[in-house]
């Protein structure tokens, strides 16, 4: 097994690390990288305004990184007041981390649908929910948190930017290395891995790869552009992508 992880820098990096420690050949190239959000600066002011009613949510830990720098550069700390949430155990560990607060998490799947299962966001009419995230998705926990009655509103504290790779010399790369599995965690950089591959490579390599993915959503995407061989882990953290591999 050749393996390729496509997720961003650090956690790619720190997979392929892990795998090669196992003593799999492994390889990251990662799809994305981040920048400061357009909001990100209104941040400080926005979590200020905050009471003890009110809900934070923190999609990923790129959206930690860049709201904990920011608060630091302007003097500020998280308030204590809010109830924080986090996608996962990963991005609530962070937050745990860098602000001492406790973070509720889901316990199972890593999805906006499981962590809105949690019984304290079931009744939360006029509530104001600040949902800290990069540049667009999980549209599905805005719109829920909204028809439960909730104000919400969204920081959009990093942006994801597609790097930039020659196509036809990656694919010639990977496929000369014997690359037969592809781990890809959001549907964004499935759709710019295939559009990235010239489409002899696709045919003859790509779509014939083991796919690892995160959720049966992606899994969905996977087959309709053309893959058969699809995994979905159980999670999106690299401890769940390692058991997947294993």
């Amino acid at each position: 097994m050749n393996i390729l992880v496509t997720r961003p820098s650090p956690a790619g990096d720190i997979l392929v690390s892990r795998l090669r420690a196992l003593g799999r050949a492994a390889w990251s190239f990662p799809l994305i990288e981040f920048s400061p959000g357009r909001e990100l600066h209104t941040l400080p002011a926005r979590l200020a305004t905050l009471d003890a009613n009110a809900l934070v949510f923190v999609l990923s830990q790129q959206a930690v990184t860049f709201a904990d720098a920011c608060l630091k550069q302007a003097h500020a700390v998280w308030p204590t007041s809010p109830r924080y949430f986090a996608i996962g155990r990963a991005t609530a560990l962070a937050l745990h981390t860098t602000s001492g607060l406790e973070v509720r998490y889901p316990l199972d799947r890593e999805i906006s649908e499981v962590l809105l299962q949690l019984p304290e966001l079931q009744n939360i009419q006029g509530k104001r929910a600040l949902i800290l995230r990069g540049n667009g998705g999980r549209e599905l926990l805005g719109e829920t948190l909204t028809s439960r009655g909730a104000v919400v509103e969204f920081c959009e504290c990093y942006q994801r930017n597609a790097k930039a790779y020659d196509g036809a010399q990656e694919a010639m790369r990977w496929h000369t290395r014997g690359i037969d599995t592809l781990v890809v965690t959001s549907g964004e950089m499935l759709q710019q891995l295939y559009a990235l591959t010239p489409p002899w490579y696709q045919e003859n390599w790509l779509l014939r790869c083991r796919l690892l993915v995160v959720s049966e959503r992606l899994a969905h995407l996977a087959r309709e552009m053309g893959w058969q061989d699809i995994q979905v882990a159980d999670n999106a953290d690299n401890d769940a992508l390692l058991r997947a591999l294993q």
